[in-house]
């Protein structure tokens, strides 16, 4: 096994954090009790688990249901249920998901041939790996990979884990130097062999995707509408420095190649990742931190292409940001990525999935007008539904939501940095010793959090918090006491001023009691748009903290009035809780104006007057945080640009 361990962070292993109360743990209860088990019942309706039996049975020729890409939706729900048990739950949920998953491992392990090839679709031998365009064999196999690690890694069970390392045997029988040459048209296999290397060691599969990564860039996928850019096929990975084509692919293909830099140190890899979430970060993302804004090929556009009514933002696209912001975290441990992962998170993740965890959004627009119509492929944009015909979203979801704190803390040799804000529990070693954390806070609602140390040994060690680039007013103190150079126990006290977007560190010899508490002021702010969007020019969003607002036609007043609403003046607002869908929501509260009706409406157009000649009307407004629309009624307007003038 080889390993150049070229991240600057570790990550604490999977139960070294516990989302223990707020926001997040209420996300993951629900997804526990509700969406994993209906997730289970979607699968099997959709005929995910029929194609299954059918290939466990040896039915060769029988058709299989729905698309090849099925069985990525079953291994991305198992996936979930590793992680999920990997959290320990309650022992009547964990009785029930083993239960429900039990029964779909088998028919996997059934279902693999004797030579190693697993695949509900493709069942006889000349089939395999006909369509590297659209059979996605490879891709399923990525997901497979990753459910083996999750199940392996956080229920303790290896069934899936040796059915993967088999069939990525198999894969290397078929694909590699000297032999067949290809590559899969979705990227992912690339990570998940990375993921199985580093469980079961076998430098084969860091060698296999090695392979699939070179092996790119050469226009080797030039079937179909679209061409060898919109599959990141069109140079090679190294040499490009744009964020282009398909938003999913390009994520999952760049968090295969910096896991492979990870590993061997090819720095050209690094390079190339790092600049091309630049320009996906400069000039292709929208506010939320959604990606991709052509819904034809759901793509990412021209720089500054960034219309809110037409924003694809794929809910799958928004959990590749995080994975692929994620590990450039690891890598370089600077805060800017860190800062990335809670806006896509808190907006363009979580408004993914309903607050009762039945529903889900595929398209994430950042606004829907009035009389719209979905798209002919029938993924709403306007109201949630309980699963697609590519249902690639709910599970992402699902397995996001399971392994959710693995994204919270890093630890290094003398240090640990916390990114993220929950109420949690922390057990890390680090200076080597234990050292047991409590972080207590109701972020996002309000912006204090406090770290206190419970556990720590007698060596002094590092402890770090993110101050998220949006706070332009943090202080930071801490409460308990120190031991100076010669033993004595010393008071502490004072705040310090704190930058944004930068970590607040600090080092010493840690007791139990001792608390570390950082105070985010959230008022709530305009933000406007580069000059060069110049479909929200003009406009401005309400942000607070790290939520993106919204306005919704329920809150709006009168039905029809939303696209007749500006913002007035400053912009103030009042905070105030409220309930959407039983979980409490902090909405904001203020004044607007009502623009006056046009003067003729059988010509969309009129000559310009003067604000004195037809003067706005007051009108109250309540905003809701993004992630929340669309969980009251369904087929409402909404708008995250309002105007301003």
């Amino acid at each position: 096994m080889r390993s150049a361990a070229l991240s600057r962070l570790a990550a604490p292993g999977h139960g070294g954090v516990t989302i223990s109360g707020g926001f997040w743990a209420r996300r993951q209860r629900t997804n526990r009790l509700v969406s994993l088990p209906l997730g289970r019942d979607r699968l099997e309706e959709a005929g995910n688990l029929g194609n299954f039996r059918e290939a466990a049975q040896g039915a060769q020729h029988a058709p299989a249901r729905g698309l090849p890409v099925f069985d990525s939706d079953v291994y991305k729900w198992l996936e979930a249920v590793g992680w999920e048990l990997g959290r320990r739950p309650d022992p009547e949920a964990a009785d029930s998901l083993r239960k429900l998953s039990g029964d779909v491992i088998g028919m996997i392990q059934s279902a693999q041939a004797p030579d190693g090839y697993v695949g509900s679709w493709y069942r006889t031998v000349e089939s395999r790996f006909s369509d590297l365009l659209y059979g996605l064999e490879l891709y399923n196999a990525g997901h497979l990979f990753q459910a083996g690690v999750a199940l392996a890694r956080g229920a303790g069970d290896d069934r899936l884990l040796g059915v993967s390392a088999r069939f990525a045997d198999y894969i290397a029988t078929v694909f590699g130097p000297g032999r067949r040459p290809g590559i899969p048209e979705h990227p992912g296999i690339e990570m998940a062999l990375v993921a199985l290397y580093r469980t079961t060691g076998a430098d084969r599969h860091l060698e296999l995707a090695e392979f699939f990564l070179n092996q790119r860039g050469h226009a080797q996928l030039t079937g179909g509408p679209f061409g060898p850019r919109y599959r990141q096929d069109d140079i090679p990975f190294r040499d490009s420095h744009v964020a282009r084509g398909h938003a999913v692919m390009a994520a999952y293909l760049a968090c295969g190649a910096l896991d492979v830099f990870a590993e061997t140190g090819d720095r050209g890899l690094l390079d190339a990742a790092v600049a091309q979430w630049e320009d996906m970060v400069a000039c292709r993302m929208y506010l939320t931190g959604g990606v991709g804004s052509r819904h034809k090929d759901e793509a990412f556009g021209d720089s500054f292409e960034l219309p809110p009514d037409r924003a694809y933002c794929e809910t799958c696209a928004a959990v590749g940001v995080v994975m692929w912001s994620w590990r450039l975290l690891l890598i370089t441990g600077q805060a800017r990525y860190a800062d990335l992962i809670e806006r896509v998170l808190f907006n363009a993740f979580a408004v993914g999935v309903s607050l009762d965890g039945r529903s889900y959004f595929y398209v994430n627009p950042l606004q829907v007008r009035a009389g719209h119509q979905d798209s002919e492929d029938g993924r709403g944009r306007a109201a949630r539904s309980d699963w697609y015909q590519i249902a690639c979203c709910p599970p992402n979801v699902m397995r996001t939501l399971s392994s959710l704190e693995n994204y919270f803390a890093t630890t290094t040799p003398d240090g640990v940095q916390i990114w993220q804000f929950a109420a949690s529990r922390l057990a890390v070693t680090v200076a080597d010793q234990q050292a047991v954390l409590t972080v207590e806070t109701d972020y996002p609602s309000g912006g204090r959090v406090t770290v206190r140390v419970d556990h720590a040994g007698p060596a002094p060690f590092e402890l770090a918090l993110r101050v998220p680039a949006w706070c332009q007013d943090a202080h930071g103190h801490i409460t308990g006491s120190s031991t100076d150079r010669n033993g004595r126990v010393q008071a502490d006290g004072g705040k310090a001023r704190l930058q944004g977007g930068t970590l607040w560190r600090v080092r010493r010899r840690w007791h139990p009691g001792d608390e570390m508490i950082l105070d985010l002021a959230m008022p709530a702010r305009i933000t406007v748009a580069d000059p060069r969007i110049d479909a929200v020019r003009g406009c401005g969003a309400v942000e607070r903290g790290p939520l993106v607002y919204c306005l919704e036609e329920t809150d709006a007043g009168t039905p029809g009035q939303l696209e007749s609403i500006r913002l007035a003046g400053t912009g103030d607002f009042t905070p105030a809780t409220t309930q959407i869908s039983g979980e409490p929501v902090t909405v904001l509260r203020g004044q607007g104006e009502t623009e006056p009706a046009p003067p003729s409406a059988s010509f969309p157009y009129h000559t310009a007057t003067t604000p004195a000649q037809h003067p706005a009307s007051p009108a109250a407004i309540q905003l809701i945080p993004y992630f929340a629309w669309g969980n009251r009624h369904p087929g409402q307007t909404m708008r995250t640009w309002i105007p301003r003038w």
